[in-house]
């Protein structure tokens, strides 16, 4: 647990100050270059930003040094935490999970992004265990191994009804992906990476949305932000050509890296993607605070 030298310094994160939002900048891009993964996921940052999250700040030297996000409506709460590359190893994500367990009342699930040593030795710490694993694969350079579906672009505006019907329907398992909104997907098409031309849609034999394949090409990287199918043509090949569709459209763009998250439980979907030359380079572990979270 953390150590009690360590001052408690903690402070309700205000997005809409110009001083915490850049000050949260700055500690998420520290973080991801040194961790090589993002320390948030954009549901998170998407929420924090509505009100719909709670974040929470740890300062240092008047600077903020670390923070949680956390849900607080439905239990069990789900939580992200971040501590600064330079401050760490301190007990100030000891400080940061402590508050989220209060707050939580005990019953909390926490990602750890990467599954570094130092929050594997936290969580045990801390009485947690590990119930969930996303896998990041990765592909370099990306080639396009053919046999690509026919797609279009998303139609802003025009096709947001639809494709929130299919994603629901596609993604009726899972927890975060299948509950996207109209104003989770506004908030997406606001964000400066948003390129409608990458989000490729494809049509049934009856014209109507069948899948999608939607691409988020930033920093150089193109990321395979969501991939998914109706149940109606599971099993028809539809998902690979989809994918296949996707590398096509990063090689037009002369995009030579990309990566992917995807359900370490979803066998079919890693078995597919690592067929077409995806490999693995990282893990990101759930940890829950209670037995009766796990999934």
């Amino acid at each position: 647990m953390p150590d009690p030298s360590v001052p408690d310094p903690l402070v309700r994160l205000d997005v809409a100050s110009p001083d915490h939002a850049t000050s949260l900048a700055r500690l998420i891009g520290e973080a991801t270059r040194a961790d090589g993964q993002p320390s948030f996921s954009d549901q998170s940052l998407v929420d924090l930003r509505a009100g719909a999250r709670l974040g929470t700040a740890i300062e240092v030297d008047g600077e903020i040094a670390g923070v949680s996000i956390m849900t607080t409506v439905a239990a069990p709460a789900e939580a992200e935490i971040v501590v600064s590359p330079a401050r760490r190893r301190r007990g100030l994500g000891g400080r940061l999970l402590a508050d989220v367990l209060t707050r939580s009342g005990g019953n909390a699930l926490i990602w750890a992004h990467g599954d570094h040593p130092d929050a594997r030795s936290l969580a045990a710490r801390a009485g947690l265990h590990p119930v969930r694993e996303l896998l990041q694969l990765r592909l370099s350079p990306v080639r396009a191994p053919g046999g690509a579906t026919e797609v279009r672009a998303f139609r802003p505006g025009v096709d947001d009804a639809g494709w929130l019907a299919l994603n629901a329907l596609a993604f009726a398992g899972h927890a975060e992906q299948g509950a996207l909104s109209q104003a989770d997907l506004d908030a997406r098409k606001a964000e400066p990476w948003f390129d409608p031309a990458d989000f490729l849609i494809a049509a049934g034999e009856d014209g109507e949305m069948a899948g999608f394949c939607w691409l988020k090409v930033e920093g150089g990287i193109g990321e395979f932000y969501a991939v998914g199918v109706s149940p109606a043509t599971q099993g028809r090949g539809l998902g690979r050509g989809l994918v296949a569709a996707g590398l096509e459209r990063l090689v037009a763009r002369g995009i030579r890296e990309s990566n992917l998250y995807v359900e370490a439980e979803n066998t079919a979907a890693v078995a597919l993607y690592r067929s077409v030359g995806f490999v693995d380079h990282s893990i990101d572990i759930q940890y829950a605070s209670q037995p009766s979270t796990a999934t």
